[in-house]
Parts: C-alpha cells; sequence; structure tokens
C-alpha cells in the first residue's frame, strides 16, 4: 500500500509538475526563439537554485530496478547477478541525469526570456524567495493530500449519484 501511495504521489507531483510547465507555456509561444547561451547558463543556475529537477532524482534508480524486476519475474535464480549488475548500472548511469538537468534548464530559457530568468533568480535569492522553496515542497505536499482525499470523496458521491439516477431509470443497482 505504501509503494502505491508512493507511486500516486510520484504521479500527482510530476502532474503538478506539468501543470506549472504548461501554466507557463504560453511564454515559450510568444517567444519563439531559440534561447541564447546567457539565457540557458541563467536558467541552469535557476534549475539548480530551485532543485526543479529534484523530482527526477529516482528515475534512474527506478529504470534500472524495473529492468532487473522484468528479468526476475524470468528467472528468480539471477537475484545475486541482477543486485550486481542493477548497482553497477545505476553508478554508470547517474552522470546521465545531467540530460534531464540540462532539458529542464532548455525549457525555461525557451519559455522566459533571459531579463526574466534573471529576475526570477533574483527573487529565489531574498528571503521570500527563499522560504517559498523552503516551504514550497510542503505546501505542495499538503495540497497534494488534499486533492486526493478530495478527489475520493468526490469519487463516492458521484458513484451514489450515479447509482440514484439509474435506479430512478428503473436499473437495478
Amino acid at each position: 500500500m505504501k509503494n502505491v501511495m508512493r507511486a500516486m504521489n510520484r504521479t500527482l507531483s510530476i502532474g503538478a509538475l506539468a501543470l506549472a510547465l504548461a501554466v507557463t507555456a504560453p511564454a515559450a509561444f510568444a517567444q519563439g526563439a531559440k534561447p541564447s547561451a546567457a539565457a540557458l547558463a541563467t536558467a541552469k543556475q535557476l534549475v539548480t537554485v530551485t532543485g526543479a529537477t529534484t523530482l527526477f532524482n529516482p528515475l534512474i534508480a527506478g529504470v534500472v530496478e524495473q529492468a532487473k524486476l522484468l528479468y526476475l519475474q524470468q528467472n528468480p535464480m539471477l537475484q545475486k547477478d541482477l543486485n550486481d549488475i542493477a548497482a553497477k548500472l545505476r553508478t554508470e548511469l547517474a552522470p546521465r541525469f545531467a540530460e534531464i538537468n540540462d532539458e529542464v534548464a532548455h525549457e525555461y530559457a525557451t519559455h522566459f526570456t533571459e531579463q526574466e530568468l534573471k529576475a526570477i533568480l533574483a527573487f529565489y535569492e531574498t528571503p521570500a524567495g527563499k522560504k517559498l522553496l523552503q516551504e514550497q515542497p510542503s505546501v505542495v505536499n499538503q495540497s497534494m493530500k488534499f486533492a486526493q482525499d478530495w478527489a475520493n470523496k468526490l469519487s463516492t458521491e458521484v458513484t451514489e449519484k450515479m447509482r440514484e439516477e439509474l435506479k430512478k431509470r428503473g436499473h437495478p443497482m
């Protein structure tokens, strides 16, 4: 159950990130030009300061674990070798995380001008910006929890209303 909750939290977090990127997407279409090297450099600083890719930290280990489980399902006797191989692959693949950092920075540099990125970066260096970075994970987690609970309650409500309507229409329930 904990794994399911973690997966749901990850999915909701990714959804929140996607929503956040979608909200900022209109700027990308307005800007349209290829980002400058300076904009990319500023965007990389922004990614570092905000921890924008922290959400993706488990990706490499997760992909390696999925592959390991695939082979384990076929032959459980491979457990020891697969554990060794998985550990080796996680280490070998760790530098590839830079690809995600680079892409996220590129997305920021595409969606915002260099001046906007500098202004955003400057904000995150203020006391309010630092507090936002510190408190945002808690706010997002609490918001996600509320949204999950709210959606569960709404689902129960909708199911009951549908059942009532089906009964009114003569369907046995």
